[in-house]
């Protein structure tokens, strides 16, 4: 399990997988290296938190239709969502910056996203670009690895976020729902894979 080391009456008080995602990023070769929370990049790209209820029945719509997501009953989406937080964010804004340590990941509301893989020589070269109901960094949450790639709003977006504490929170209380999103969460990250892997052979 990646986590520190605890007191031993931390380790009495607390089950083993209650702090997994969250203590994830202690693992990486570089201890120095910071995790970026979403409170962070929130603040440092003038997203607003938006009221529920509107977005959370966007995120359950969205997600009701993604075949990805089909193993979700209606019951595993309402408590998915419970830990989920709601934001509007201004066109030309990166969501998530390339080789940064992540603590969230992100569904596309409203609006699109450009994913760009910044080159050596300094130039962003567009990968895709995405919309509504795709997720981003999905990836680094489950894996505490760096990111990918950049993703920038390319006009006013609406995002809905999952931050590692609140995955951890979800596990620990609807442990059934949170095991059924992460497998939806592998399977699409599995053919997201597939295809890079594909389209990167020589005929």
């Amino acid at each position: 399990m990646l986590r520190r080391n605890k007191t031993p009456m931390e380790s009495r008080d607390e089950s083993p997988e209650s702090q997994f995602f969250t203590t994830g990023f202690h693992d990486v070769d570089d201890a120095t290296v910071p995790v970026v929370h979403w409170a962070e990049r929130a603040k440092a790209i003038g997203a607003r938190k938006l009221a529920r209820p509107a977005p959370v029945k966007r995120l359950k719509e969205l997600w009701s239709r993604d075949r990805f997501m089909a193993g979700l009953s209606p019951d595993d989406l309402e408590k998915c969502a419970r830990h989920f937080e709601f934001y509007a964010v201004d066109a030309n804004k990166d969501l998530i910056a390339q080789n940064e340590y992540g603590g969230f990941m992100l569904v596309v509301l409203h609006g699109a996203v450009a994913v760009d893989r910044q080159q050596p020589w300094g130039e962003r070269l567009r990968l895709t670009e995405v919309r509504a109901g795709n997720v981003l960094g999905e990836m680094s949450l489950l894996d505490a690895g760096p990111r990918w790639s950049y993703c920038t709003t390319l006009n006013p977006c609406e995002v809905a976020v999952l931050e590692a504490g609140a995955l951890d929170a979800m596990i620990e209380q609807d442990p059934g729902s949170a095991a059924r999103l992460v497998g939806s969460l592998a399977r699409r990250l599995s053919l997201r894979l597939r295809k890079l892997g594909a389209s990167s052979q020589t005929p």
